[in-house]
């Protein structure tokens, strides 16, 4: 058995259980002369010496098996074991802590005051025990360094889910039978890396009544996302980038470059509206005005689990506005093209959006046209 000091997120009790792989047992303990801080750029806890002060934590005692999965975890973060002395109500324990691998190059990551566990189970915890699982899965294909690369995605992903969970949907139509009408037989991830693949076997109440046949489907997974439309109502003209999808050449379409809206994925924390307003800059230059809400929608969900956003956004779109674009750490290659009216409405009739956001933008738009550029 090895002693283990934590003072971060894995006292939050559910979160330790995931990654040790059953629950321990814990007692309170303190490091002298050290505290917990946040980190500026992440909101992570960071252990920094402290003159006077103590680092409260909890101390347990991991066998082999719950060790192993300990190292793995706080590896994909470029964590590593060093020793400390704690005080518990027993006195000083010698015990293993966490802390980043450094090396001469390395800088201590600024922070912005005590971090607090209350504050961080509030806005993370939840949303912190999904990502730990999705996390330990992949630890049986795939290496710290590699989990640690696609980090952002996974808790993207599990911020959907808790998004979700949150949802209320009105219910003004049909019977609205709630997920309890559903039994789960067999849950499996067998493709795991930037995207998922989920496998389900289920059964679910019908509207008879009756319990339907099992079922076995397979799911693409992916992060929620945005998308917005730029819209001038003054020169009354539209904003579209172009790109190659590998949706679309998989297909084995002629033309894989579609035109489509701004998008991007919504990341673990942030609002739909502040990821339209990231991406515009990212992927077009633009600064957003007034964002006008479409639509929250599930693009196919009979094999993929996502939501998206979709926003029309108004926008100033002068003729120099368009070039190129995009995330060059994402390999993305943007060309934006500013669309008068009268053409984006042929385009619409004629086909040439072919992209389901974009569709339902447009359509939006084409209801909302006269009293956006009425109050622009």
């Amino acid at each position: 058995m090895t002693d283990i000091f934590v003072f971060g997120t894995l006292r939050h009790a559910p979160v330790l259980r995931v990654v040790a792989g059953y629950t321990v047992a814990t007692q309170s303990a303190h490091l002298p002369e050290a505290s917990v801080m946040r980190a500026k750029a992440t909101g992570w806890p960071v252990l920094g010496v402290a003159r006077g002060q103590v680092a409260d934590g909890l101390i347990f005692a991991a066998d082999d098996a719950a060790l192993a999965r300990l190292d793995a975890y706080e590896a994909c973060f470029g964590y590593a074991r060093d020793q400390v002395v704690v005080q518990t109500v027993d006195g000083p324990r010698p015990a293993a802590v966490y802390r980043p691998v450094t090396g001469e190059s390395t800088a201590a990551p600024e922070t912005v005051g005590p971090w607090s566990l209350d504050a961080w189970q509030r806005a993370w915890g939840e949303l912190e025990i999904l990502t730990a699982q999705e996390v330990m899965d992949q630890l049986q294909s795939a290496t710290p360094a590699e989990i640690g690369a696609r980090f952002g995605v996974i808790a993207s992903r599990a911020q959907a889910v808790v998004s979700a969970r949150r949802w209320q949907r009105p219910g003004l139509v049909g019977t609205n039978p709630p997920r309890g009408d559903v039994t789960v037989l067999r849950h499996t991830r067998p493709y795991s890396k930037f995207f998922t693949v989920a496998e389900v076997a289920l059964r679910h109440r019908q509207f008879d009544g009756q319990w339907s046949a099992l079922q076995e489907r397979a799911i693409f997974r992916v992060t929620d996302a945005v998308t917005v439309l730029p819209y001038d109502p003054v020169r009354d003209r539209i904003l579209l980038i172009e790109q190659l999808r590998i949706g679309a050449f998989v297909q084995e379409d002629p033309h894989p470059w579609l035109l489509e809206p701004i998008a991007g994925m919504i990341d673990a924390g942030e609002t739909p509206e502040a990821t339209a307003h990231r991406e515009a800059q990212e992927e077009a230059g633009l600064i957003l005005g007034a964002l006008h809400h479409v639509a929250r929608y599930y693009p196919s969900p009979g094999g993929i689990a996502q939501v998206l956003h979709s926003y029309v956004a108004l926008a100033d779109l002068p003729d120099d506005i368009t070039g190129r674009g995009g995330h060059l750490a994402e390999g993305e290659d943007i060309l934006s093209h500013i669309v008068p009216w009268d053409l984006a409405c042929t385009m619409l009739e004629a086909g040439d959006m072919a992209n389901a956001p974009l569709v339902i933008s447009m359509q939006w738009l084409m209801l909302n046209r006269t009293r956006l550029r009425a109050s622009g």
